[in-house]
């Protein structure tokens, strides 16, 4: 028993130890790596403070060295939870970390810039303006092209490139191959009685939480999931208690589509930060709820 605990605690002791340590939030653009010149830095600054100043949106940059074995995304929202860029009440904050020895970059996304900002734009500002640059070297330029291009997004001007439109297309073909495969499934579900129905509506649930959102974005996809969980319950109650909905069902039965109880089963198989920015800066209470993207070089 003693063993279990001693092990225990060495294990919790050596995963708080080797945690990312979130820096001081210093100013607009927090530079730990040291790898932005003093005119891009400057530059980023006095771009940040004039945004905010004219909408109330809270864009912070984060440059470290390493994530020490940290996943991003969960190092990402502990920073922005941490620093609460945005408003209280608007969560309009926006954080931009890329972690150097790493190789990867990560835009954090406020709930109230999702709906601007989306996960498929922050996708193509990561690979179309910032990996490129990273991988010619040019720290400066993929930053200061990320931030420029995180602020177009939320004033509606940033638009994909010519080249973009073939993953576009991608991502409707998948779609519509979604809406067909699991499309088939719903409706089923939604004619069927008895067990097979709300097995089959419960079974869908986490298909409708997941593609959607991956597919179309986080905001349009949770959308399309609430339409699902709450559409099929409302439809079901109209079927089942409307005179409308038994003669529907009369008519599908007699079709031979409708799919019955009884007709059959389913189975289913540590480091020390430092910071050279002056400047007074503090998140103003924001919140974070996951959305953006993430992606590396």
């Amino acid at each position: 028993m003693w063993r279990v605990i001693v092990t225990s605690a060495v294990l919790f002791v050596a995963v708080t130890v080797h945690a990312t340590e979130v820096p001081f939030l210093a100013g607009r653009v927090n530079d730990v790596a040291g790898i932005l010149s003093n005119s891009t830095h400057a530059e980023l600054e006095s771009l940040l403070k004039a945004h905010e100043d004219s909408t109330s949106n809270q864009v912070a940059v984060l440059i470290i060295l390493s994530l020490e074995g940290e996943s991003l995304e969960e190092f990402s929202i502990k920073v922005a939870e941490t620093w609460k860029l945005g408003q209280k009440g608007k969560d309009n904050g926006v954080l931009l970390l890329v972690a150097k020895e790493d190789r990867k970059v990560r835009i954090e996304v406020g709930r109230g810039l999702e709906g601007d900002l989306t996960d498929q734009t922050s996708g193509m500002i990561i690979r179309h303006e910032i990996v490129p640059r990273f991988r010619d070297g040019d720290y400066d330029a993929g930053v200061r092209a990320g931030v420029i291009a995180i602020l177009g997004a939320i004033k509606g001007s940033y638009k994909p490139e010519a080249a973009e439109w073939g993953e576009v297309g991608g991502r409707i073909f998948a779609f519509l191959i979604f809406i067909v495969v699991v499309g088939i499934f719903t409706v089923i579900a939604l004619l069927s009685k008895g067990f097979v129905s709300w097995f089959l509506y419960v079974f869908l649930l986490p298909f409708w939480g997941a593609f959607p959102p991956a597919i179309l974005g986080m905001v349009p996809g949770l959308a399309l999931f609430g339409t699902y969980a709450i559409g099929f319950l409302i439809l079901k109650f109209w079927l089942l208690k409307s005179a409308g909905g038994a003669n529907f069902l009369k008519r599908i039965t007699k079709s031979g589509f409708l799919v019955s109880s009884a007709a059959g089963g389913w189975s289913s198989s540590g480091s020390s930060w430092s910071s050279s920015s002056g400047g007074s800066f503090s998140g103003g209470g924001g919140s974070f709820g996951g959305g953006g993207s993430s992606g590396g070089w």
